[in-house]
């Protein structure tokens, strides 16, 4: 059984970036472990949101639930920036995710009515 969010581009596309982040939380510990908490909280809202925003019948709570899930993919592009200030994460990957953030951002300003 597929449910209408999982038929979304922008749901699997945002569940590949909750993958990388995983992979890459588990290296970091210490000074870095706020971030860390903060980026799992901030990349798993994503998909939460675009999957209970799907979900919503009236148009303005759709847009609301895709906004918070584009609020949320700007925020990890700025854990990204945080991460590589602190020498946790390289530039070449921060910027290839970025990109990904980016457009996963797009399709839901597009999803939530907004471009």
């Amino acid at each position: 059984m597929t449910l209408g969010h999982e038929k979304l581009d922008v749901y699997r596309l945002s569940l590949d970036y909750v993958s990388w982040v995983y992979g890459k939380v588990k290296n970091l510990n210490g000074v870095h472990r706020s971030a860390r908490d903060q980026w799992l909280r901030a990349s798993q809202s994503i998909p939460l949101n675009i999957a209970e925003g799907n979900g919503k019948t009236a148009k303005a709570d759709r847009r609301r639930y895709f906004e918070i899930a584009r609020g949320s993919a700007l925020e990890c592009a700025a854990i990204q920036d945080v991460l590589v200030a602190g020498k946790a994460l390289d530039e070449t990957q921060n910027y290839h995710h970025k990109i990904e953030l980016d457009r996963i951002a797009i399709m839901l300003s597009k999803l939530g009515g907004r471009g």
